[in-house]
């Protein structure tokens, strides 16, 4: 005689999912306001581009060689978007009032998710001035406030431009959202390898990283955010293996 295999009601019951509440509140309720009205706020649209990761991976490879500190690529990609912005100060800028403050130092905003799923984005003051070899101890010197929530209002407030980086990610572009009251945001995605054009008319494979600009159409035009990535593409495409020695050799 077969068994009956079949849950009772009462088994079904008991096994029964019920949906999780999420109230927004708190930090998450914060973040979730600010994301609309930023978005409500103002004209977003965003450029992607994509850079080879050759001449970033030779400058690693050349540090470990010659005794150096070798940097993250996260890192060399924050130094180089700090050495392009001086070129492009229209993006390192913010809009209140309907007037546009371009900012002489870069104060850079750097995304940090936190348990829970948050996300902040404090700001690393004068970054300008913050050699390769020094980044990554103020880098983590501002995750582990963050962790620890002993950031003040002037560090969450006070950035003017904001690198949001994907780490490792199948994500190669995405469209992140303004902190405003910033006009720009630099999203680094996720790596690709393609085939491009060798110098012989061939092809040969490429780690590309993608690269996306969110920007503030009432403050920025299309062609300066595109020469902006064009310009940031160029620098990591063209590094010297040797170009972040000095900053390297005083750690």
């Amino acid at each position: 005689m077969p068994l009956d295999t079949q849950p009772s009601a009462a088994e079904r019951a008991a096994h029964r999912l019920e949906p999780r509440e999420i109230p927004l509140r708190g930090m998450r309720g914060m973040i979730a306001t600010r994301m609309r009205e930023s978005l409500q706020s103002t004209a977003q649209l965003t450029h992607h581009a994509g850079a080879e990761l050759g001449a970033v991976h030779a400058l690693r490879a050349h540090c470990r060689d010659a005794g150096l500190p070798s940097p993250s690529v996260q890192d060399v990609l924050l130094r180089l978007v700090v050495q392009t912005l001086p070129d492009f100060p229209i993006l390192n800028a913010t809009l209140e009032d309907n007037r546009i403050t371009e900012h002489p130092g870069v104060h850079l905003g750097l995304a940090i998710p936190l348990p829970g799923d948050l996300l902040l984005a404090p700001a690393l003051f004068d970054a300008q001035t913050i050699m390769l070899g020094a980044l990554p101890e103020a880098r983590r010197d501002l995750v582990a406030q963050a962790r620890a929530g002993t950031l003040g209002v002037r560090e969450l407030t006070g950035a003017t431009f904001t690198v949001s980086n994907l780490g490792r990610s199948r994500v190669h572009h995405f469209t992140p959202i303004l902190n405003v009251p910033q006009v720009a945001i630099l999203g680094i995605g996720g790596t690709q390898v393609r085939l491009v054009p060798d110098d012989d008319g061939g092809w040969r494979a490429a780690e590309v990283i993608g690269l996306s600009l969110t920007f503030d159409h009432r403050a920025v035009n299309g062609e300066p955010a595109a020469a902006f990535l064009d310009a940031l593409c160029e620098r990591v495409e063209t590094l010297a293996p040797d170009a972040f020695d000095a900053e390297l050799d005083e750690q």
